[in-house]
């Protein structure tokens, strides 16, 4: 479980950039924080962001662009766990109340904040983002992708030990070794819409073995570990 000491001390400005990268959940230019919320991601923030592996920043373009790394992801889901810093005032513990229920309320529901964040067609028109592509389907037909859907529920069927306890997508991708890579992360990011699915990130990225990492699908900008079908 990810602890306080496990979150680095940030100021206010780099606590602000890490939440608005996060809830936009998209690459953002300084333009685009400014008019968000009213400051740029430059000089030693910035700086120390970038060096701490939290932001990835594309200095090829003017203005510079922003977006959160994996790292990036893991220390804004959990920032509410470390004390807020005392020259943010009010504001910046209102903030860190906001996140504590948030994380609250998206564990209760089992969805992960990647997931809940992500841009839909419809929000990146009313934001001027980029639009965002659908994900693929597993083959050219649909019938192919009902068919990995299928497969993807038999195997956790036999993995868990009863429904809607989690499995590591270690195992459930050893059990279909067989199927194609790509197909299979495409049903599986199409799954997470349906009711009965959830699919998250483990919070303790130090437990996760180098098979968990490699055997992880990329969902809202982080990469998820375990998988939940049916009711618990």
């Amino acid at each position: 479980m990810t602890s306080p000491a496990d979150v680095p001390h940030l100021t206010p400005n780099q606590i602000n950039a890490l939440v608005v990268l996060m809830v936009e959940a998209r690459r953002l230019t300084n333009t685009e924080l400014n008019e968000l919320a009213g400051f740029t991601l430059t000089g030693k923030d910035n700086k120390k962001l970038v060096d701490l592996g939290l932001v990835e920043t594309d200095r090829t373009t003017r203005p510079f662009a922003h977006e959160l790394t994996e790292e990036g992801w893991r220390v804004v889901r959990h920032l509410h766990l470390s004390a807020p810093p005392k020259q943010g005032g009010s504001t910046t513990r209102s903030l860190f109340v906001v996140l504590s229920n948030l994380h609250r309320s998206l564990d209760r529901l089992r969805v992960s904040h990647g997931d809940f964040f992500k841009q839909t067609d419809a929000t990146a028109l009313a934001t001027g983002a980029p639009r965002q592509e659908a994900p693929a389907t597993a083959t050219a037909t649909d019938v192919t992708a009902t068919d990995v859907e299928a497969l993807v529920r038999t195997a956790y069927r036999e993995l868990a030990t009863a429904p809607g306890a989690w499995v590591g997508l270690a195992d459930v991708r050893d059990r279909l070794a067989d199927t194609d890579r790509a197909s299979l992360d495409a049903v599986l990011r199409a799954m997470v819409g349906r009711e009965d699915v959830r699919i998250i990130p483990v919070a303790n990225t130090k437990s996760l073995t180098a098979r968990d990492r490699a055997a992880a699908v990329r969902i809202g900008n982080e990469d998820n570990h375990a998988l939940a079908i049916g009711l618990t």
